[in-house]
């Protein structure tokens, strides 16, 4: 039996205590030092503290993030940091490529930023469509919102997305930066539109334009007579070659004989009628618009027109136009209820928009078609989707 006052045994036990205590010490101060330097890196001071991030910061500082009415400011990791706690820690971790980017300049420059710029607010859009948005939800919330009280777009589009289960970043990707250029990603999805065109099976009789088309009236003609516009629902007659003889039905406006509408009373454009092309347009039937007093012609003309133009899924036109429409228009608000306005009210709605983004004219031709065909006064009317 050992003796309890045996010198050696107590040195031990202080030994272990004097141990047990350092160790609490030194756990503390890892613990709070590592909290510290979280903290310290996560704030805005820190995040801008880099040469690559003036840009974004002056992007910030002209947004309602960081001054508004309510005097309330998001700083960076309101936005860009997970709260939960492995989140967190992933994202700190993940942000050393950061640091190895400004030591290698590669956004060093105006130029070279803009270049990466919508490959990194992809990825910033990819990971808050993963998340649900988490960290925007940790301020806002459906729950808390007073629709009611707020602005008639967004009294519009909330109960929508509260439908329809959206997440935030789906309708406010340009709500604390400017939108980068999207006309490469425009241009990537116009691209694969024209492979599936091109996919398109020699028996399909119903078909759609994937873009503004020439059209003539022989088959073996170099001269068009006349465009037929993006979406422009067509039937096949017969085959030749790499063209096709389709027949187009539309509406002709008394009085103007130059174009054909895709709905009557609705200024839709479907066919650009060249002098030659009028002469062959076959009038079906007329009416009068009750509340204008307008006389209508329901008409139709058989063209040629280039096979490689044409698909017979509108649907995959559609959802490129839906992509442009949001990747475009959400720098200034959420994105707009398809169904907000009427056929004719949307022309005037996307000129007034159209300066703001990077669409070409060609795009804008189609995005108004899209818009247009759904609508409030449209049959096909439906919501927005991202």
């Amino acid at each position: 039996m050992k003796n309890s006052n045996d010198p050696s045994a107590k040195r031990r036990k202080w030994s272990v205590l004097w141990i047990l205590i350092i160790g609490i010490i030194l756990g503390a101060v890892l613990l709070g030092g590592s909290a510290y330097v979280m903290h310290k890196t996560s704030d805005t001071a820190f995040c801008v503290s880099c040469h690559t991030m003036q840009q974004p910061l002056a992007e910030y500082q002209g947004s309602v993030h960081f001054q508004n009415t309510k005097g309330i400011r998001a700083e960076c990791s309101d936005c860009h940091v997970p709260h939960q706690p492995v989140d967190y820690l992933l994202t700190k971790v993940a942000a050393l490529k950061d640091v190895y980017g400004e030591m290698t300049g590669k956004i060093d420059t105006p130029e070279k930023y803009n270049a990466h710029k919508l490959e990194m607010a992809q990825k910033v859009w990819k990971e808050f469509e993963a998340n649900n948005s988490a960290t925007c939800r940790s301020c806002h919330s459906f729950d808390a919102m007073d629709i009611v009280a707020q602005k008639p777009e967004a009294r519009i589009q909330h109960p929508v997305a509260i439908k329809e289960g959206q997440t935030c970043i789906s309708c406010h990707k340009g709500v604390a930066h400017i939108l980068p250029d999207m006309s490469s990603l425009a241009a990537a999805s116009a691209s694969e539109l024209s492979d599936a065109a091109a996919k398109t099976p020699e028996s399909a009789t119903k078909l759609y334009t994937i873009g503004t088309q020439p059209f003539y009236l022989q088959p073996g003609e170099q001269h068009n007579a006349g465009n037929l516009m993006p979406s422009t629902e067509v039937s096949v007659v017969k085959r030749d070659g790499d063209r096709v003889l389709v027949n187009v039905t539309g509406w002709q406006q008394d009085g103007v004989n130059e174009v054909l509408y895709a709905a009557e009373g609705k200024r839709i454009l479907s066919v650009l009628l060249g002098d030659e092309a009028r002469t062959s347009l076959k009038t079906q039937s007329s009416v009068t618009d009750p509340e204008t007093g307008l006389v209508w012609h329901q008409a139709a003309i058989q063209v040629w027109v280039a096979k490689n133009q044409l698909i017979d899924d509108q649907e995959k036109i559609w959802q490129y136009a839906s992509t442009m429409m949001s990747t475009n228009c959400t720098g200034c608000h959420g994105l707009t209820a398809l169904d907000r306005f009427n056929a004719n009210q949307w022309i005037g709605v996307v000129k007034g928009m159209a300066p703001r983004t990077s669409l070409t004219e060609e795009q804008l031709r189609l995005l108004t078609q899209y818009v247009q065909k759904h609508a409030s006064d449209m049959q096909s009317a439906q919501p927005a989707k991202s």
